[in-house]
């Protein structure tokens, strides 16, 4: 079945960087959108960042943007997030999200289907 797997999450101090990977089986990567959410505790999921199919299209979410960055390597099957200048508000799980490419929108609702999500949590 597919399967969507983070990883690179951890501890890191305030204004430090992390880089998350998401890695896909099953699943023609190529023909997915992909996408980042992050939920902290006691809050809603929430959207990211998206790359379209080819890369060549991204998305940000106003509170990341300059700070985050969102690639994707398609012969690896792989989606990235690199984080910089990590804040303690920026503490959270982590999820990487695939919504096929003829899909609507970046909500969450839309999304077809999502990792278990690595945790990120940044101190002061």
């Amino acid at each position: 079945q597919v399967q969507l797997v983070e990883s690179g999450g951890g501890l890191v101090q305030a204004g430090g960087s992390l880089r998350l990977s998401c890695e896909g089986s099953a699943l023609p990567f190529g023909n997915y959108n992909m996408a980042w959410f992050r939920q902290a505790p006691g809050k809603e999921r929430e959207f990211v960042l998206g790359i379209s199919r080819s890369g060549s299209s991204t998305v940000y979410a106003d509170s990341v943007k300059g700070r985050y960055t969102i690639s994707r390597d398609n012969a690896k099957n792989t989606v990235y997030l690199q984080m910089n200048s990590l804040k303690p508000e920026d503490t959270a799980v982590y999820y990487c999200a695939a919504r096929f490419w003829l899909g609507g929108s970046w909500e969450k609702g839309a999304m077809n289907y999502w990792g278990k999500g690595t945790l990120v949590t940044v101190s002061s």
